[in-house]
């Protein structure tokens, strides 16, 4: 669907565009159907800083605004845009700042943003390279942030006053919600295991005490154990996305889409194995359809000539058309 991207790094879609965010150049393109190959730049990013793996990252669309997630000079900020279609496509209007003061770092910034099915915005946060942020409940580090949509804090968040919705987190990377509202998390791990997790309301998720399903499968009451854990070359699990009656995942290192019944949330196979390198996001859109969006210009990948790319894949995952 584009290729020659720099850094992607998440997809959004606004009336059948597509927007997506290039972490480092701080644009946000539009690709649209008259013109795919073609990604147009809309707007850039005003006081991005990027530095490792921060800079311009999620990107959330709700009605007529556009919310994006990066990293500043002093910080991890939210800030919200209005969104309109012009004669030439997308228009992006001046941001307001909805959340700021996000513990920033050259890594674990977290970054993803999504909208819930109760209308809350989701915010990934990392623990910025602060261990022990995580299983402080007065730092919003190492956490999933819950906000109404002005970055607000709603008045049933599990903690009065604290846009903290879940906590003790490395590195927190996908989201998505079933038809059912089971809630869904993407994980970095350290050295040992990457985790997928189903997010309850205040709940600890272990980091730094713990990493991965507790040993023999016995947790720590105070803990809530993974549903399913990788060892990080093979996995790195980024962008999360539900289509039909699997969750799908893109993993960065292992270099592959791995896919998870919702029925058995402890199995999952791979599709695409090594063929498109590393993959940062992956996206059910408007219609159902698949997008995969790799990422081999971040400085950690092998790009091909035409790399960074977004791919449009058969909702069975076959390579066949």
């Amino acid at each position: 669907m584009a290729t020659n991207l720099q850094a992607p790094w998440s997809l959004a879609f606004y009336k059948g565009s597509a927007l997506v965010s290039e972490r480092d150049s701080a644009r946000i393109l539009e690709i649209d159907d008259e013109r795919p190959a073609q990604p147009k730049e809309v707007a850039t990013v005003a006081d991005v800083a990027a530095s490792g793996e921060g800079g311009l990252l999620g990107l959330a669309v709700r009605g007529d605004s556009l919310y994006a997630y990066f990293t500043s000079a002093s910080d991890n900020r939210i800030q919200r845009f209005p969104l309109k279609s012009g004669s030439n496509g997308v228009e992006i209007g001046s941001p307001k700042t909805i959340v700021e003061g996000i513990a920033k770092a050259g890594f674990h910034n977290g970054g993803r943003l999504a909208f819930g099915p109760d209308g809350m915005l989701y915010a990934t946060v990392g623990d910025a390279g602060n261990r022990n942020s995580a299983q402080d409940r007065g730092s919003l580090s190492g956490s999933i942030l819950r906000m109404n949509p002005d970055g607000t804090v709603p008045e049933d968040n599990p903690f009065s006053g604290s846009l903290v919705y879940s906590y003790g987190h490395r590195n927190p990377q996908g989201l998505a919600w079933d038809d059912d509202g089971t809630m869904y998390s993407s994980e970095f791990g350290q050295d040992t295991w990457d985790e997928l997790n189903i997010i309850e309301p205040g709940g600890n998720y272990g980091w730094p005490e713990v990493e991965g399903i507790s040993e023999d499968g016995v947790g720590d009451d105070d803990f809530i154990d993974p549903v399913q854990q990788w060892r990080p070359d093979e996995a790195s699990p980024s962008g999360i996305a539900i289509s039909d009656d699997r969750l799908l995942i893109a993993n960065l290192r292992g270099q592959v889409l791995r896919t998870v019944p919702l029925s058995d949330v402890a199995e999952a196979e791979v599709a695409y194995a090594g063929e498109f390198g590393r993959l940062r996001d992956v996206v059910s859109g408007p219609e159902g359809e698949i997008w995969l969006l790799t990422n081999n210009t971040d400085g950690r990948g092998d790009p091909a000539a035409d790399d960074d790319r977004i791919l449009h894949i058969p909702a069975d995952l076959s390579t066949d058309d």
